[in-house]
């Protein structure tokens, strides 16, 4: 299909390996139209990633929103707090970590379905995961659900009959089927960044939640692991 006569999606694209492959499959039937946000996380290494990830893919439009939510803290990610390192899945599955952002997910969502409805488009693309992920609340189906309920009540063109669709791809696949799913959609993994902690070169600390999640699904998965780690 002509990437004109697709119907255009907003996928949101933080440069890591879920949103990358999220994107890469919403290209396969939409013009796609791709939001990160610089919101006062630990690094801008991701930002790049999301850059270059961005142009591979041929995106229609690159977004990136500047949004501060060193403001608020609470979260490892937006204030001085040391990231967690070297835990195992066991202790990854007692609680929701400090890595956590409060209500990351709803605001993000909400720039999207701003951005959706100035396009007209009523498909929203992200990349969360209910099974090989941190136990953050706002990545589950009952989120989710519940949020294109909302959608739906929110928004002048919902109210006209033009209903949102979220769509979350991955939302039921362990990392590896991730990976596996995402080869065969010819991702280039070497470009994506999951790390919650790397350095300002840009290579993975090899030891946060995140980075034990991806390594374990690029050895579970079969597939070489591009990765640079510290």
């Amino acid at each position: 299909m002509n990437s004109k006569n697709k119907k255009k999606a907003v996928v949101l694209l933080s440069g890591g390996l879920d949103s990358t492959t999220t994107l890469a499959i919403a290209r396969e039937n939409y013009q796609t139209y791709a939001i990160t946000f610089s919101y006062g996380q630990r690094h801008q290494a991701e930002i790049e990633s999301a850059r270059k990830v961005a142009t591979k893919m041929g995106v229609h439009e690159h977004v990136i929103c500047n949004i501060d939510l060193r403001i608020f803290g609470g979260s490892a990610l937006t204030s001085e707090t040391l990231v967690p390192k070297d835990r195992t899945l066991s202790e990854m599955n007692e609680g929701i970590p400090i890595t956590y952002v409060p209500a990351r997910n709803t605001i993000f969502l909400s720039f999207a379905l701003a951005w959706a409805e100035v396009l007209e488009s009523q498909d929203i693309f992200v990349g969360v995961n209910a099974v090989d992920y941190s136990g953050y609340p706002d990545c589950r189906p009952e989120y989710i659900a519940a949020y294109e309920s909302m959608a739906n009540l929110a928004t002048k063109s919902a109210v006209g009959g033009q209903r949102v669709k979220i769509h979350t791809p991955l939302i039921e696949l362990t990392k590896a089927e991730i990976i596996q799913l995402g080869t065969r959609h010819r991702v280039d993994y070497s470009l994506t960044l999951s790390c919650y902690d790397p350095t300002e070169k840009g290579e993975a600390c090899g030891k946060c939640d995140s980075c034990f999640l991806r390594r374990k699904g690029f050895a579970e998965s079969g597939v070489d692991d591009p990765t640079i780690y510290r």
